[in-house]
Parts: C-alpha cells; sequence; structure tokens
C-alpha cells in the first residue's frame, strides 16, 4: 500500500474549508500494525519494520507520508483518541480548522508538540504529543472533518493562557481573528466562565490589547511596542485612509488618525525592488495629505522601535493642523472589512477581493 490508497487519506480537507490558504490537499490517518491489510489496510509487521514511520505506540504511516505538515501531525494526534473522549486542542485545533498562522512550529523552526485535552491522563505522554487534563466540558469540543478538536474559543485560549509572554498571547488571539475563527467578544465571553484556571490573568491582559484586524504576528507585535513599550495612544490596525475627496489612499498596518501618524512594518520581502517602489509610493500618499509617516522593519529592537515611534509624535505634533487632508471615515461606496463580525457577512466576490488585498499586502 503506498500514501494514494484512497481510503487511507482525507483529501484536501482543509483546501475546500479556506480555498485562500496553500495547505496540503491529503493526509494519511495512521494505521495499526499486526492485522491484516484487507481489515485494516494498516501495514504487517514486517512492513511496519521495514518501510513504514512509527507515528505512536502500535500506529503507522506509509514511509513517503511528510509528517511535518500541521494536517498530518493533527491526524495522527488524533488517532491517540480513538476510543477514548477528548479533543485535539490549541493550535493543532486552530490549524485544522484553518487557522494561517497556526504552523505549530517554534521561533528556531522546531516542532511544538500536539497538545491533547482528555480531561483525565488516561492517556499516556508519547514523544510529540502534550496531554492536557484540564476540565473539558462536552459543549467545548466539535467534530471537524472526521477530527475531534476544542472550539476556536476555547483553543485560542489554551494557547494564550500557556503563552510564554504577554505579546505572544496577544497575537495568538489577533491572528485567531484575522481567520475569523473568533471575536474578541466571543473569547471574552469564554474567559468568563475560566476562573481560577491556569494562565487566565495573562488571557484577560492579553484580550484587553486584542484587535481584530491585524493582518500578521509582525504587525500584532508593532502595535504592542507603539502602545505598550512606547506608552503612545493605541492605534488603528489596518485601516482604510481617504484623501478629503473619499479617494482611498491606502491601508497603512498602524494609525493614529488623532497624532496624524502612520506605522508600517516591512519586513524581508520588502527589500526586492518592486516591493519597494510600491512602499515609496504609498509613503508619498501618506505624506501628501499630511500624515507623519514611520516604518518599522525586522531586527530593530523594541527599544529603538519605540524610539522611533515617539520620534514621529513629536514630529506630527509639530504640524499646522490646516495641512491635514485625511480622513479614516470611509466613503458610503466602501465595505467595512475591519471586525470579524463584518468579515463573516462577506461572500463571493467580496470575500475574495478581501483575501486577495490581505494576501498582497501580508
Amino acid at each position: 500500500m503506498t500514501a494514494t490508497d484512497p481510503l487511507e487519506l482525507l483529501e484536501g480537507v482543509l483546501a475546500r474549508r479556506r480555498p485562500d490558504l496553500v495547505v496540503p490537499r491529503r493526509v494519511v490517518r495512521p494505521a495499526a500494525a499486526g492485522q491484516t491489510a484487507r481489515a485494516s489496510r494498516g501495514p504487517t509487521r514486517g512492513q511496519a519494520r521495514a518501510s513504514w514511520q512509527r507515528t505512536s505506540r502500535g500506529l503507522y504511516v506509509p514511509g513517503d507520508v511528510d509528517r511535518s505538515v500541521p494536517a498530518q501531525r493533527v491526524v495522527e494526534a488524533a488517532a491517540l483518541l480513538a476510543g477514548h473522549s477528548g479533543a485535539v486542542t490549541g493550535w493543532a485545533a486552530l490549524a485544522w480548522s484553518g487557522a494561517r498562522w497556526s504552523t505549530g512550529r517554534h521561533a528556531d523552526g522546531s516542532h511544538r508538540p500536539v497538545p491533547l485535552a482528555v480531561s483525565t491522563f488516561d492517556r499516556r505522554p508519547q514523544p510529540g504529543f502534550a496531554i492536557s487534563a484540564e476540565r473539558l466540558a462536552p459543549p467545548t469540543i466539535e467534530v471537524v472533518d472526521g477530527v475531534r478538536v476544542t472550539t476556536a474559543a476555547r483553543s485560542v485560549a489554551f494557547e494564550m493562557r500557556y503563552a510564554p509572554s504577554l505579546v505572544a498571547a496577544l497575537v495568538v488571539a489577533d491572528m485567531a481573528a484575522y481567520d475569523d475563527l473568533v471575536s474578541t467578544e466571543e473569547l471574552a465571553a469564554y474567559a468568563s466562565q475560566l476562573n481560577g484556571w491556569t494562565g487566565v490573568g495573562r488571557l484577560r491582559d492579553a484580550l484587553a490589547l486584542m484587535d481584530e484586524n491585524s493582518w500578521s504576528p509582525q504587525e500584532s507585535e508593532a502595535r504592542y511596542v507603539w502602545s505598550v513599550n512606547a506608552g503612545l495612544p493605541r492605534p488603528l490596525c489596518n485601516h482604510p485612509v481617504f484623501d478629503l475627496d473619499g479617494r482611498h489612499l491606502g491601508t497603512p498596518d498602524l494609525v493614529d488618525p488623532e497624532a496624524g501618524v502612520v506605522g508600517e512594518y516591512d519586513g524581508g520581502d520588502h527589500l526586492t525592488v518592486a516591493r519597494r517602489r510600491s512602499d515609496l509610493r504609498r509613503e508619498h500618499a501618506f505624506r501628501s495629505v499630511g500624515l507623519e509617516h514611520v516604518v518599522l522593519v525586522a531586527g530593530m529592537s523594541v527599544e529603538e522601535r519605540a524610539g522611533r515611534l515617539r520620534a514621529a509624535y513629536a514630529r506630527a505634533q509639530g504640524r499646522d493642523a490646516r495641512a491635514r487632508r485625511w480622513s479614516t471615515e470611509p466613503p458610503r461606496w466602501w465595505t467595512s472589512t475591519t471586525t470579524v463580525a463584518a468579515r463573516r457577512t462577506l461572500v463571493g466576490a467580496e470575500r475574495d477581493r478581501l483575501l486577495a488585498y490581505r494576501r498582497a499586502a501580508a
């Protein structure tokens, strides 16, 4: 048997739910060794030793399966729950539900374990999987394409509570909202039930800083520096800016409409000639209507970013108020997409346009 055997594949499960994502189009369910291939599609014991990969105790996938992709790792973890209660949770549940930024990797590229919520320790820990025995209420479990996962609110809250820092917890919340998996209101409602749970303080602190319209982890981190480290007024995320005739000038990463300061985060992909040309056109458009423009780039320290932001505010304060020729109030023809609720109402061509714009701007 090979990894192309249709009896062992879940074809396109993620692509169907989120066609805008680049995701593996198939995953292979682990099979037990020692049973006849006709009964279980699993390997014989000899095959398991020779050419199959062991995913956990007693379960295998063919040797040509790429086990590094998040979807495959989720299926392998879910196999441990067969015949038991529990569900995949945390980053893995979010990835299975279509979360673009839930990669299952640490900053150094190494794999994070797949978290399994089981209520009790009736499952033994194994390499690649982490067991959580926290209370697991049935309403927080759902079945998505044949895999039991915790709901988005519980999965996000789990990741936020165990995040290594406040800014990391904030990134989790923002990126779940990016994919419209959970809103601030929904997450707050769930968090209100978690008194006394591990990490709930960090969850609630991050929730107070959450924004439903951040388009990348780097933008969330830049906003944290802006409002927390630099102590400046909280900016709007990816909010469109117009001239006084209602023409769309651009959608900056961050903008403080009161101070007249626009902030952009530039990663390594901004170094290409085409991208740099586009960035300069945007900067000129913002400056031409009286906005102060500041760029934060990858590799800057927190102190350097905070200093650049404070300097931009100081320059903006010296501008003549009569030079203000912009507005953040959308004209009537504009379709707002700054909240989870607004984006969930988009269908067809409207949602396609939003996804294409976000991909181009990322």
